[in-house]
């Protein structure tokens, strides 16, 4: 039976989603391990800052590290012997580093919130949902059927991981709308040559980061005032 052509569009846009979706879990994937990394890097400057400091630092830190790769490959189509090829090359990588550094940044939140993370589905909504903003958080409230303030905490502490599913599902189709599609026009707008790029890439990825950060805040809620105390030794353990 031969294939309806009117079915090609539909059959390519959903590989380019799914595509979209995969970038994401290789970034969770690769990131999930470097999170203590991430909070001592936000604490080095001082050791003793409280919850709220490291926060405010890592936030600095992503709205930084995201604003920089985009205008660095904004910025490649003024370079002499530079074409637009190479320039739409760079952006393709730079996707992925978008999504590495946003995980990083919600997986770390959470962890500073004292908020663990095990699940994969877990971690997929946090990432999704924090990225994503506010459709992001209406979409978690309404399908786990949660009301109240901070997100966050109650997908890990209260909703079933077949619950995420079904959030995830539908948080999906809102991220390819949002950074398959949208994140496709920004990619576009760097290549433009004189340096108009650096600006576009730059500036939009700074509007990203800081909607996340605003995200964030609404997800976990207030800082813990405090770390918490390590764990006290086991009890009638064989001595070393």
């Amino acid at each position: 039976m031969a294939e309806d052509p009117l079915d090609e569009p539909v059959l390519e846009a959903a590989g380019r989603g799914q595509r979209v979706l995969d970038l994401l879990d290789k970034a969770i994937a690769l990131q999930t391990p470097l999170v203590q990394k991430n909070i001592a890097r936000a604490r080095q400057r001082n050791p003793e800052a409280t919850p709220a400091e490291v926060i405010r630092n890592l936030e600095r830190m992503y709205v930084s590290a995201l604003a920089g790769t985009g205008a660095a490959v904004g910025g490649t189509a003024a370079a002499p012997g530079v074409g637009t090829g190479v320039a739409l090359a760079l952006s393709a990588g730079e996707a992925l580093s978008s999504l590495q550094l946003s995980a990083l940044f919600a997986l770390s939140i959470a962890e500073v919130h004292g908020v663990r993370i095990d699940e994969v589905e877990r971690r997929r909504t946090i990432v999704m949902g924090i990225m994503l903003g506010g459709s992001g958080s209406a979409t978690i409230t309404k399908v786990a059927e949660r009301t109240g303030q901070h997100w966050g905490r109650q997908v890990v502490a209260k909703v079933p991981v077949e619950t995420l599913r079904q959030i995830n599902k539908i948080l999906g189709r809102h991220f390819i709308t949002k950074f398959g599609t949208k994140q496709g026009i920004i990619v576009l707008g760097r290549v433009a040559p004189f340096g108009i790029g650096a600006v576009i890439g730059g500036g939009a990825n700074a509007a990203l980061a800081t909607l996340a950060v605003r995200a964030g805040r609404h997800a976990f809620g207030p800082p813990p005032t405090s770390w918490p105390r390590p764990a006290p030794p086991a009890v009638g353990g064989d001595p070393a």
